[in-house]
């Protein structure tokens, strides 16, 4: 049976119309990952037929999006604040309410001096260092991560990115040693509490190395504040993604490790408590 792009993009929707709440796109990227084409090409051209082999590849790719597979891992790439990204089953799907994190930085960054160190702990798939390297010509950012296979990833976006020389990707758990304070302090950390995660989609889909925070969902943060004490210049910056509902009780932990510090919770776009500013004075 000859199929057209048109039907296929009808087949893409009745799947996809279950899972997503945005079937219609979701439908259209992946008939336009099976045909290699921009989605623009395969909505100007709903009439050609496709080959059997076409028509195969979306089925089977059909098939694993309906037993729960996210639809970043099956086209293998995700576009984070502007950029196209590697992503694997090893690493966290990059979301949107974390370029907040790379907004502040970047204007943090913009108004100091060149040749400034950050990390970012926890990198995953690396796409708050890569976007913080595209961005600020002469920053040089650790990128560090528990997971070698999330490294790897990370690693290789940096590649096509063209920045694998001014991003290091480094086995850590938590902020990498190094002969030099860090100027800035980026980390998207698993925070989302554990009972909680259980009753998540997310759970069955993503890493839970990437997301369980621990029994209320602030173990990997309590740690990185112990480490960030003396690892940070007076007058940096530390800049932690949060879970939406733990807004106060992270604040209240930031606060009791650095009182003197100017603290600040950010709202994502959806009004959400997403992230929490820490300004070190200059001491």
């Amino acid at each position: 049976m000859q199929h057209s792009i048109y039907s296929l993009l009808d087949i893409a929707y009745r799947v996809s119309a279950p899972l997503s709440d945005t079937a219609r796109l979701d439908a259209q990227i992946l008939v336009a990952h099976v045909l290699d084409k921009p989605r623009s090409w395969v909505l100007a051209h709903p009439e050609l037929i496709v080959s059997p082999a076409e028509a195969q590849h979306l089925d089977e790719l059909l098939a694993r999006l309906a037993q729960g597979e996210p639809l970043p891992y099956l086209l293998g790439r995700w576009e984070f604040y502007g950029l196209e990204y590697m992503v694997t089953p090893a690493v966290l799907i990059p979301r949107p309410e974390t370029e907040l994190l790379v907004e502040h930085a970047l204007a943090w960054l913009r108004s100091r001096p060149a040749d400034l160190l950050a990390a970012d702990v926890g990198t995953g798939s690396g796409c708050i260092a890569i976007s913080l390297a595209v961005h600020t010509p002469r920053l040089k950012v650790i990128a560090s991560d528990i997971s070698h296979p999330a490294l790897r990833v990370a690693h290789t976006n940096a590649v096509r990115h063209q920045v694998s020389g001014k991003v290091l990707c480094v086995q850590s758990d938590m902020l990498p040693e190094t002969n030099r304070l860090f100027d800035l302090v980026c980390a998207n950390l698993p925070y989302i509490p554990s009972g909680k995660l259980e009753t998540l989609q997310v759970y069955q889909q993503e890493p839970a190395l990437a997301l369980n925070g621990g029994i209320d969902g602030l173990g990997p943060i309590r740690r990185l504040l112990h480490r960030v004490e003396g690892q940070i210049t007076s007058g940096g910056l530390l800049l932690i993604e949060i879970e939406s509902t733990l807004g106060d009780a992270t604040f209240s932990l930031v606060y009791e490790a650095f009182p003197r510090a100017e603290i600040e919770l950010l709202q994502d776009q959806a009004g959400l408590d997403r992230l929490l500013r820490v300004g070190f004075l200059n001491r």
